[in-house]
């Protein structure tokens, strides 16, 4: 079975939200070698106007990958997640993401392409803070390799 490409176009209903946590913003700031101050040190990220320490600008897809989750775990959609070969990723942030933020993502399908065996898929994750405001959108594509490829 390969991919489901009536999958296109479905949107997921919200993700329970994910609360950001100050420890895991360090570790992830650590792991990306991002050394700005504002990543580790709440004091720095308040005397640049920050509630809290920031995420790195990278840190939005480790919410998106929890809500793609939805889609990638579904059976129904035909992913084989050996298979996947991350092929792009963009981030468009409305505001950066802080420690202690409560972020609600929904997921969209924005596409689904599929020539010679490979399918081309698209998401579109939509973070949220939990007053609605937006925080970023994380634009994903997938290469799926067919079972014959």
């Amino acid at each position: 079975m390969g991919v489901n490409l009536e999958y296109a176009g479905r949107e997921y209903p919200p993700t329970a939200p994910y609360v950001v946590g100050r420890e895991h913003l360090r570790d992830f700031a650590r792991a990306v070698g991002a050394d700005h101050p504002a990543h580790h040190d709440v004091e720095a990220a308040r005397a640049l106007g920050h509630p809290d320490v920031v995420a790195p600008p990278t840190f939005a897809v480790v919410i998106a990958q929890r809500a793609e989750a939805q889609l990638i775990e579904d059976p129904a959609a035909g992913i084989d997640f050996s298979r996947v070969v991350h092929a792009e990723e963009r981030f468009t942030h409305h505001r950066p993401l802080h420690a202690g933020d409560e972020v609600v993502t929904v997921l969209h399908v924005d596409s689904i392409t599929e020539r010679a065996g490979l399918a081309m898929v698209t998401t579109r994750c939509e973070l949220a803070a939990a007053d609605g405001a937006r925080l970023a959108t994380v634009v994903s594509t997938l290469a799926v390799r067919g079972a014959d490829a």
